[in-house]
């Protein structure tokens, strides 16, 4: 979302390049009242990418991208507005995760469901896709007798 070409490693985006733009998650439709939410966890700290419904589309939020505009679809460039971390940031080695939240929320914190976890490799190139890993071992579960 800039015109820079130092900042590449900067932004996380939802996306896939190969044989042109289109959507890199494949999720289910939620349920109303839910939303997914991307975040980049840099040194300890959340930063959210933004709530979406679907993967297609862009999501709510450009809070730390840089004046253009990004992609049509959920993501972020950590260019600007940083709290604990100086932006524009280098994501290699950050942790990315897409949440399941609930709506509305006020927290700046992924909530418990986190279906998609992944670490940016140490060595990630830019424009580079890499995967996230399932994580339903933390996905609460539950039985009910009647």
């Amino acid at each position: 979302t800039t015109t820079e070409t130092d900042d590449e490693f900067s932004g996380v985006w939802f996306i896939e390049l190969d044989g042109g733009p289109q959507p890199a998650l494949t999720l289910p439709t939620l349920a109303a009242g839910w939303n997914y939410e991307g975040w980049a966890v840099i040194d300890g700290v959340p930063y959210s990418t933004g709530t979406f419904r679907t993967a297609s589309g862009s999501d709510d939020a450009a809070t730390f991208s840089g004046p253009n505009p990004g992609p049509p679809f959920p993501g972020e460039d950590f260019i600007q507005g940083g709290t604990t971390v100086t932006f524009p940031t280098d994501l290699r080695g950050a942790t990315i995760v897409i949440s399941v939240e609930p709506d509305p929320d006020n927290e700046m914190a992924p909530f418990a469901l986190k279906p998609l976890v992944g670490n940016v490799p140490a060595n990630a190139l830019d424009h580079v896709s890499f995967d996230l890993g399932q994580n339903l071992v933390d996905i609460p579960t539950g039985t009910v007798t009647r």
